[in-house]
């Protein structure tokens, strides 16, 4: 089964649980999905540890919205490789949002109309966990590049501004100089 669209996640407010329990069958998730984001951060530690770096890109959510980890991974991908091509080894990376909450999902009967529920009534109603994703609240950071220069900044901005079509919602980058 596919991946479902990000609207049918993206936009509905809800929130982060985990049901853990002693005995399995009373745990409502029963396995934890791995999360698909490889890396967290990349690129130059050093550099920035030691404040070499003068300009900060950031990519903030402009609105409260869940996005799924394939998505941040998608344009975690986007934005090393555009760094790396264009400016190697003079930026560094972070993935502010880190995806704990899981999703979960009825299977459907396609052939009945309004049926939920494969013939289970309110018994099994909690669903099965299909994925993981961030809530990210309005205003909160989803990725942070650190530079060395001001030309590796702007290809950061522009990374940056390439991966706004992969999430789900409406975004800023905030370009600064740190000195």
């Amino acid at each position: 089964m596919g991946l479902r669209k990000a609207l049918a996640y993206s936009k509905k407010n809800a929130r982060p649980f985990t049901r853990n329990s002693r005995r399995k069958n009373k745990s409502y998730i029963k396995t934890v999905p791995f999360s698909k984001i490889v890396k967290f951060n990349g690129g130059d530690l050093k550099g920035y540890n030691e404040k070499k770096h003068t300009h900060e890109v950031i990519l903030k959510s402009e609105e409260w919205v869940q996005i799924r980890d394939n998505a941040l991974e998608a344009c975690r991908m986007l934005i090393t490789k555009q760094m790396d091509t264009k400016a190697l080894g003079q930026y560094y990376l972070e993935v502010k949002a880190h995806p704990h909450h899981f999703l979960r999902e009825n299977k459907s009967a396609a052939a009945v109309a309004g049926a939920d529920r494969i013939s289970t009534g309110m018994t099994q109603s909690f669903g099965v966990v299909v994925g993981r994703a961030a809530i990210v609240p309005a205003q909160k950071t989803i990725f942070f590049v650190s530079c060395a220069n001001e030309k590796a900044a702007r290809v950061a901005r522009d990374a940056l501004l390439m991966t706004g079509p992969k999430l789900a919602c409406k975004s800023r980058v905030i370009f600064t100089k740190v000195r």
